[in-house]
């Protein structure tokens, strides 16, 4: 017959074991719920941080000055873009140098890179990006330009 001891501790231990397993399933269920929340609260903070980032830049580009008419600030020069403009248009290097107001050897010097235009020629390079070959066409027959 087995000793009175070893028996009331097998029996203690399977008591801890079955009251240890009710506690632990309780936890079990509360963790798993914490993490399907916190992976919730990961999506939402992820999409919150793209729907910000998306704001700034749509801020960014509206808050960027407009190009300054008279001074060309924020205009950029692209010898290739003048050519190909100057190609789309139609015309000479003199007559598009006659609806900017400068030489056939000015627009010349512009497409090889051999110069840039001044700052204050950069809006009427973009008003003439603006034009069709009609509007062209009908500056250039204008005798008051």
């Amino acid at each position: 017959m087995p000793n009175f001891a070893t028996q009331l501790k097998q029996e203690i231990a399977r008591l801890a074991r079955k009251e240890l397993r009710k506690e632990l399933e309780g936890l079990k269920k509360a963790s798993t719920q914490y993490r399907s929340e916190i992976a919730a609260l990961k999506r939402s903070v992820a999409a919150l941080e793209k729907q910000l980032a998306r704001s700034g830049r749509q801020a960014a580009r509206q808050a960027k000055p407009e190009a300054d008419a008279e001074t060309g600030a924020g205009l950029r020069f692209s010898a290739k873009g003048l050519a190909s403009q100057r190609k789309r248009l139609a015309l000479s290097a003199a007559e598009f140098g006659r609806l900017l107001g400068v030489s056939a050897q000015t627009v010349y010097n512009w497409e090889t890179r051999k110069t840039r235009p001044q700052a204050s020629q950069l809006p009427a390079i973009a008003s003439v990006k603006r034009m069709g070959k009609k509007q062209a066409r009908a500056l250039l027959a204008d005798p008051a330009e």
